[in-house]
């Protein structure tokens, strides 16, 4: 269980600090909200289904890139405002690592489950219906982002962090579906490997 504290421990300075002097309060909330909701589901939900400590990590990861993104706003993030400067870049990429993520890590989220609850069987299917959540995850958030955008007006501008970007949404969702990829091909071994050792104890 100590593991587990902290983790939650990690997440619960990431959120604090995030939430000191950020660049507007209710670009942040919007931000950190999906984090904070995972929080309570795995909370919630704890003693029916335990993920790896690969899943839990990776999860943290992700959470800490949102409390970044909420912090400066994904289009003003310090190291990315100099990476751009450096490469010469047109933008501020850091939002393509928060889409990237949202790929990479909802994938070994929704895999787990799927192999766990023998929705799909281990092979093919399983990567390719993986993918498919993954991008489906991404498509929804970008409904979501458009939603917010319109009850919102000019203030959700920081949200949706496009930069002048006419093909961001249709970019945000490649570099998710990427991320899922990634993560199957990468980590999709490591986590069978852990998913075994959970099974055997």
């Amino acid at each position: 269980m100590k593991k587990y504290y902290t983790l939650i421990t990690l997440f619960l300075i990431g959120l604090i600090v995030s939430g000191i002097n950020p660049h507007d309060y209710f670009t942040w909330f919007l931000e950190v909200f999906p984090a904070m909701i995972g929080l309570v589901v795995l909370i919630v939900t704890f003693k029916k289904f335990q993920f790896t400590d690969l899943t839990y990590s990776l999860i943290l990861v992700h959470c800490y890139v949102l409390f970044i993104g909420g912090h400066y706003t994904y289009a003003e993030v310090p190291l990315f405002d100099w990476i751009r400067e450096a490469f010469h870049q047109s933008r501020n990429n850091y939002d393509k690592v928060g889409h990237f993520t949202q790929g990479f890590v909802p994938a070994l989220i929704v895999r787990e489950l799927f192999i766990r609850k023998q929705v799909v069987k281990p092979g093919g299917w399983l990567s390719f219906l993986t993918v498919c959540t993954c991008l489906s995850i991404s498509v929804f958030y970008e409904f979501l982002e458009w939603f917010v955008a319109e009850a919102s007006g000019q203030s959700a501008e920081a949200f949706l962090g496009t930069q002048g970007y006419v093909w961001d949404t249709q970019s945000d969702m490649l570099y998710a579906f990427i991320g899922a990829i990634c993560a199957v091909v990468l980590l999709g071994k490591i986590q069978d490997k852990q998913i075994n050792q959970l099974s055997h104890t």
